[in-house]
């Protein structure tokens, strides 16, 4: 009884539209979190054979990936939200860009893993704005796997001191595909939560 209490505090009445958007937001987020276990995964197939010190670093954000594609999973039934339609794109496409850029070497890991989650936290921050006064408890599980999120961003970035024109280049692409897919598996509603954040008086 209490805890339907505290569910009806933290899932607020939405309009349609709202709900809607709450919906895409946890498919796009579980599906990025399976497109970044399948990156990981083939990243620590070519660190086995070429650069087993990207090992445990690897290893430890795969850890925090698969944990945080379950608690999305997880926060769907209640949302009436299903699997993302294009989830073959995030898993192929996730285990090709793991692949490749593995095979560039150490600094090829890093750049691939510097603009997955910079784009990943941009959209973050745009859910958090969206959710803060309509659904609680998804906006509680978003800040906490922010921190995670910024962490394997923090520790890329660190390994990238002085990035040159092909690992720029590379980073650019890669942001650029990211946020492709999380519009077309949002049908546009990352564009419109972008906008809104924006549009937020300062």
């Amino acid at each position: 009884m209490s805890g339907q209490a505290a569910g009806s505090i933290d899932r607020l009445p939405l309009a349609p539209r709202d709900a809607l958007t709450v919906a895409r937001i946890v498919k796009v987020n579980h599906a990025g979190e399976f497109g970044a276990i399948r990156i990981y995964s083939a990243q620590l197939l070519v660190s086995g054979w070429f650069w087993p010190d990207c090992i445990p670093a690897l290893a430890h954000m795969l850890k925090h990936e698969r944990n945080h594609c379950a608690i999305f999973r997880a926060a769907m039934p209640s949302r009436q939200a299903r699997p993302c339609r294009v989830m073959q794109l995030w898993s192929y496409g996730g285990w090709l860009l793991g692949f490749f850029t593995a095979c560039l070497g150490r600094q090829g890991i890093w750049a691939c893993t510097a603009a997955v989650e910079a784009a990943v936290h941009r959209h973050l921050d745009d859910q958090l704005h969206f959710l803060s006064d309509r659904d609680h408890e998804l906006y509680r599980i978003i800040m906490s796997i922010r921190e995670e999120e910024l962490a394997h961003l923090r520790h890329a970035e660190e390994q990238l001191p002085s990035p040159g024109r092909l690992l720029r280049s590379l980073r650019r692409g890669i942001g650029v595909v990211t946020d492709a897919l999380i519009w077309l598996s949002t049908w546009g509603d990352s564009s419109r939560m972008a906008y809104a954040l924006r549009a937020k008086p300062t």
